[in-house]
């Protein structure tokens, strides 16, 4: 069963990530605009969830569903929002399952919002 609380994560402003990635500012906005990752501005500053990461780099596989989310019309705050939230089909949040190598279901079920 699952419930509907979002999974917890932290939130690496810009410089967080220039320094967890050791890249530069410039390459960490290109991984935003290449939909390598995908950031909020609800409380202002650029955020990204620290779980979008693994090892100081973005999550491989979550390009591709970014990509999915937003030809569905998803908005940036709304992948983030989906990738976080517990979903019924798959059991845990999409972002839970990524990280456990379940890229083919969480892309199948992401189509299907389209």
């Amino acid at each position: 069963m699952t419930t509907d609380t979002p999974t917890p994560t932290d939130w690496l402003t810009l410089p967080d990530l220039v320094e967890l990635t050791g890249e530069s500012l410039g390459r960490v906005r290109r991984m935003l605009d290449e939909h390598q990752l995908v950031a909020t501005r609800r409380h202002g500053a650029p955020t990204v969830p620290s779980l979008f990461l693994v090892d100081g780099a973005p999550l491989s596989s979550l390009r591709g569903t970014i990509i999915v989310l937003q030809d569905a019309g998803f908005s940036d705050d709304e992948v983030i929002d989906w990738l976080l939230a517990p979903d019924e089909s798959i059991g845990l949040a999409p972002i839970e399952a990524l990280r456990a190598g379940r890229k083919s279901e969480v892309r199948r079920v992401a189509q299907t919002l389209a």
